[in-house]
């Protein structure tokens, strides 16, 4: 995980504890309590779903990325061979030619 999802997910955390704590201290009944931890927690489901969605989207473009670049270095790879044989052909052409005169 990068740090902004390091990030995002402590704080998510720290938001649900703090809540958790107020809520828990807060002179209510305990219905209401129960509705407004009930409420948090969705809300909190919510982004944490978010964030999930987030991850996966910057993996898969990651993945992407990857694989572009990746791609690029085969085909440099392959372009130096080519350029390789076609010198050492054209070497060996040279040596040919002033081996029969």
């Amino acid at each position: 995980m990068n740090k902004s999802g390091n990030f995002l997910a402590g704080l998510l955390t720290g938001a649900l504890a703090g809540t958790v704590l107020a809520l828990l201290y807060a002179p209510d009944t305990g219905k209401n309590t129960r509705d407004k931890l009930s409420y948090q927690l969705s809300n909190y489901r919510d982004e944490l779903n978010d964030l999930i969605e987030q991850l996966r989207a910057e993996k898969q473009h990651l993945i992407s990325e990857a694989k572009d670049k990746g791609d690029k270095v085969v085909l440099e790879a392959k372009q130096k061979a080519d350029d390789l044989i076609k010198e050492a052909e054209g070497l060996l052409e040279s040596i040919e030619g002033v081996s029969k005169g």
